[in-house]
């Protein structure tokens, strides 16, 4: 049984790149200065109201990679 769990516990942390099941998948096309910048032009647009910088990283990222094709 502990044996079996071993192994498909390798076999998650394999299908996620080696980094383990909770890790972030981040597309290897995008730099973390090109979302950054386009976070921030995001922020600028709804006026600088700070509070959002997770949703404006993760649409940042969502436009970069459907402007990419990688969505």
């Amino acid at each position: 049984m502990q044996e079996e769990r071993s192994t498909r516990a390798e076999r998650t942390k394999k299908a996620a790149g080696g980094r383990g099941r909770n890790a972030p998948r981040r597309s290897s096309s995008l730099s973390q200065e090109e979302i950054a910048r386009r976070a921030y032009e995001i922020f600028q647009r709804r006026g600088g109201s700070p509070g959002h910088e997770t949703e404006d990283w993760l649409q940042a990222e969502k436009e970069l990679r459907e402007g990419r094709g990688h969505a």
